[in-house]
């Protein structure tokens, strides 16, 4: 699968803003000490949002001293960058599996309205990932990362249907795929912010919006190959 090139700076910088903590765990103990304050931050997220997470309250509910969680992540921000990190290779991961066997159009329609479903159910039923997902919003290295996992994203749509089209995905394919991975998450939050109701019809709409916009791709390759 080919890897895009960010035609700008921007992009570039993205590649370089990934936040880390402090220790990079290699050991098994460390790795499980880096899961247990993770879930413990998904829980206190859940529970009050990001904005009322104290590190002490997370040290405490994580079983750690506060100079360990320290250690670990120097403040909130890389805290909430390490969840986000974990959304989003969960997210790829997901994204990968179901696109990988798909060959014709009518498969990678049903594949990326799946997609959306289980997108959206997500953020239904997590509520941490909406509190993260805002704040990397208002984090500049954070929103940098976000970026890039949009354009990762958006890679494996533009390669699934350059490989339906049996050809290369040039730049316009890619910023297509990419702005209808970028819109996903906006339509996500726009659609848990209203009734149930309402929210079923913004996913609907914003699946009609970005199919049609993902077909008239796949319908310009196919074109050049007729």
């Amino acid at each position: 699968m080919p890897k895009h090139q960010p035609a700008g700076g921007e992009h570039g910088a993205a590649r370089t803003a990934r936040p880390a903590p402090r220790i990079v765990p290699t050991q098994k103990r460390s790795r499980e000490r880096m899961e247990r304050i993770l879930n413990a931050a998904v829980e206190l997220i859940s529970e009050a949002g990001s904005d009322a997470m104290k590190m002490s309250a997370l040290a405490e509910r994580s079983g750690i001293s506060i100079g360990s969680l320290y250690q670990y992540f120097p403040d909130k921000s890389a805290i909430l960058g390490a969840l986000a990190e974990r959304y989003h290779a969960e997210s790829r991961a997901c994204i990968a599996e179901k696109l990988d066997p798909v060959d014709t159009p009518a498969a990678f329609e049903d594949a990326f309205d799946g997609l959306i479903e289980i997108y959206y159910q997500l953020f239904l039923e997590d509520p941490a990932i909406r509190d993260v997902w805002s704040g990397t919003q208002a984090d500049k290295a954070l929103a940098d990362v976000d970026l890039l996992n949009c354009w990762e994203n958006g890679d494996l749509l533009a390669d699934t249907l350059a490989r339906i089209g049996k050809r290369e995905a040039d730049p316009e394919l890619r910023a297509s795929a990419f702005t209808v991975m970028s819109l996903g998450e906006a339509a996500m939050r726009l659609a848990i912010a209203g009734s149930a109701d309402e929210g079923r019809r913004v996913v609907d709409a914003y699946k009609r919006m970005a199919l049609c916009e993902l077909k008239r791709a796949l319908g310009d390759i196919d074109s050049e190959n007729v």
